[in-house]
């Protein structure tokens, strides 16, 4: 298993470090051609756009000095031809490269009969002649080298060692992604490995296992969902564990009893009577509500506990069910008080409504210190911004005992299956104590709530939350 782990850990650090060099490559040899492809176009529009300036200012200054002296025996002083060609105003400061476009050699004047005045003493190869006008008459022709004869000059050069600095540029910058990368192939490799270690053992069983969570990125909120997992799953397995622990207490009672109560019959200590079948079929009664609770909660966690639901009139299904209960709590020393007046329609199923009144009856009858009370109301509750656009509102049964009453560290914990609460309201009188968890079912089968709280009377209180008829 370690061997697996390590081995995908080292193909997922090597897939993503391949593909992060993959990807910069890619990225840097695109950069490396479109720079040096753009480089060398802007650096000839550049060229051509400076000769092209230097040729119109050279020609202007040459024009003006001419109106000045009338002639052109000025020009033959090299200084001032020189000073022409080197003027200022004919270019900004140039690139390396550029600074071969105003040789004063690539230059030459001519007269207006063709006269040669200044520069190279014959026309270069390739050499361009501008006229040079005075008041619309020819006086003159100023020479000069194209940008492709100077560029064959000295382009080459520049550019070579232009795209030398940016290989060298553009290597530095790739290695130290690459570094990146590495560094990035390896913490996620091993972020990762963290989790499959994790989910190998978790899937051994090994729930209490957790991952280390470090940071605030996704990864870190699914260690911390991992995490969860584990600790849902670890609970799960307790829960079952104390379940099957739970019921095999609760099964063994009933059966212990029919089995003495048999073998006392066997050996003649207690006759065959009517009495004595009696008490085995009490037990065989206990158990068979036993199996019918368990029976009901694995409907109820499998999604398939049928409730047949149709418009039904709540107060009155509720006013009739309390009728028949109030005898039997009166004669446990409970007085039943009411307080249903409001007539509400809800969508339910008589039966399991009936259902669920009798568990919360049982469960007050059970845990209700007699004298007691048990008050029941109904009211109306407006929808909540969190029930949704156009939730009808609820139908709130509030079902409350007198004392003793229940910590309000617990109230979370009664409808969970077998739960005892220790202290005074324990199991005084018998019970499965499943009815809390089949109440809480028969409520979810109704799209309800029941919500445990500490009564005004002393004891417990339960919301029993129901959603109104949609009119």
């Amino acid at each position: 298993m370690i061997q697996r782990l390590a081995s995908m850990r080292s193909r997922l650090s090597i897939r993503l470090f391949v593909t992060l060099l993959i990807a910069n490559a890619v990225i840097g040899t695109s950069i490396y051609m479109f720079v040096s492809h753009s480089m060398d176009k802007g650096f000839v529009d550049y060229l051509k756009r400076t000769q092209k300036e230097r040729v119109e200012v050279v020609s202007n200054e040459l024009i003006n000095n001419y109106r000045l002296s009338g002639d052109w025996q000025w020009v033959k002083d090299r200084q001032a031809w020189r000073r022409i060609i080197h003027s200022e105003a004919t270019m900004p400061m140039p690139p390396p490269a550029a600074e071969d476009v105003g040789r004063p050699q690539d230059y030459m004047l001519l007269n207006a009969n063709g006269k040669h005045l200044n520069g190279p003493p014959r026309p270069l190869p390739g050499m361009r002649f501008v006229p040079l006008k005075v008041n619309g008459q020819k006086v003159g022709e100023l020479g000069y080298l194209p940008i492709g004869v100077v560029l064959r000059r000295s382009k080459d050069e520049y550019l070579d060692r232009q795209s030398r600095n940016l290989a060298i540029i553009m290597l530095s910058s790739t290695f130290a992604s690459l570094l990146a990368a590495a560094g990035i192939a390896w913490w996620l490799g091993h972020r990762v490995r963290d989790l499959a270690s994790g989910a190998s053992r978790l899937t051994a069983g090994d729930y209490a296992t957790r991952i280390p969570v470090r940071g605030r990125d996704e990864l870190s909120r699914l260690a911390g969902d991992f995490n969860a997992l584990a600790a849902t799953l670890e609970s799960n397995r307790d829960s079952r564990q104390r379940w099957v622990s739970d019921i095999s207490h609760e099964l063994r009672t009933p059966l212990a009893v029919l089995k003495g109560e048999i073998e006392a019959m066997q050996d003649g200590f207690r006759p065959m009577s009517q009495s004595s079948l009696g008490s085995l079929v009490q037990e065989v009664d206990a158990l068979n509500r036993l199996v019918s609770d368990l029976r009901l909660l694995a409907q109820s966690d499998a999604g398939t506990l049928n409730a047949w639901r149709e418009p039904l009139a709540l107060d009155s299904q509720l006013v009739d069910s309390l009728d028949d209960l109030s005898g039997w709590l009166d004669d446990a020393g409970i007085h039943l008080e009411t307080d249903i007046n409001l007539p509400l329609q809800i969508n339910g199923d008589l039966q399991r409504l009936h259902q669920l009144w009798s568990n919360l009856a049982s469960n007050t009858r059970a845990y209700t210190d007699a004298p007691g009370v048990l008050k029941v109301s109904l009211h109306r509750e407006s929808a909540r911004t969190a029930d949704g656009e156009g939730h009808p509102g609820w139908a709130v049964v509030r079902w409350e005992d007198s004392s003793p009453g229940v910590p309000a560290a617990e109230l979370s914990h009664l409808t969970e299956r077998l739960y005892r609460v220790e202290n005074s309201r324990n199991r005084t009188s018998g019970g499965s104590g499943l009815g809390l968890s089949i109440a809480s079912a028969l409520v979810a089968a109704h799209d309800g709530q029941l919500i445990p709280g500490q009564s005004s009377l002393g004891g417990l209180r339960w919301d029993i939350r129901l959603p109104l008829l949609a009119s």
